[in-house]
């Protein structure tokens, strides 16, 4: 790399949505010039491996707009705030989206998922030791709880059934930390 450093020195908000912020960055290269840089900001997410006393995984499946289809995915979402720790927002997602309360809840991992353009980090949480209850669904969301086997969910996976990345990342993790 040059000498020098990157360095934001200007930031244009384009849009402020529900879930993410559109921006344009100046940015001042190592060498000088300036460039432009689209950025989307986000305030972050959490998703959950949830393992049932089975040993099954449950996934959701929900449809997806920029996709215009379903997909195949661990209970997730963003975080209310930027502040809100994302253990909190695991929890709530988890129960959220399939029903159920982990009595177990810990961190497996982080995964940045398009550092290129977007601050987006989601950690990734181990749910186990499972208590059922009710689905609390946002107004605009209908999802199917699914259960697999984890040598089902791996082979999902290699097969392209399962393409979302932080449940790639989630599922390949739990089976590393099994192995």
């Amino acid at each position: 790399m040059a000498e020098g450093k990157y360095e934001r020195i200007d930031r244009k908000i384009v849009r402020t949505g529900r879930v993410i912020t559109d921006c344009i960055d100046t940015v001042s290269l190592p060498d000088g010039r300036q460039a432009p840089w689209d950025c989307i900001v986000t305030k972050g997410a959490a998703a959950v491996v949830a393992v049932e006393e089975t040993g099954k995984l449950l996934l959701v499946r929900q449809w997806r707009d920029p996709e215009e289809e379903e997909t195949l995915e661990l209970p997730s979402g963003s975080r209310l705030t930027a502040e809100e720790p994302t253990e909190v927002t695991a929890a709530r997602e988890l129960r959220e989206e399939t029903g159920y309360r982990a009595g177990s809840l810990r961190k497996l991992l982080s995964v940045r998922t398009t550092p290129a353009f977007s601050n987006e980090r989601i950690d990734i949480y181990l749910a186990e030791q499972l208590v059922p209850g009710a689905q609390h669904l946002d107004p605009d969301e209908e999802l199917l709880v699914e259960r697999v086997t984890p040598e089902r969910a791996r082979e999902m996976i290699f097969d392209g059934s399962i393409q979302d990345g932080k449940t790639i990342a989630g599922i390949l993790a739990y089976l590393e930390m099994k192995r």
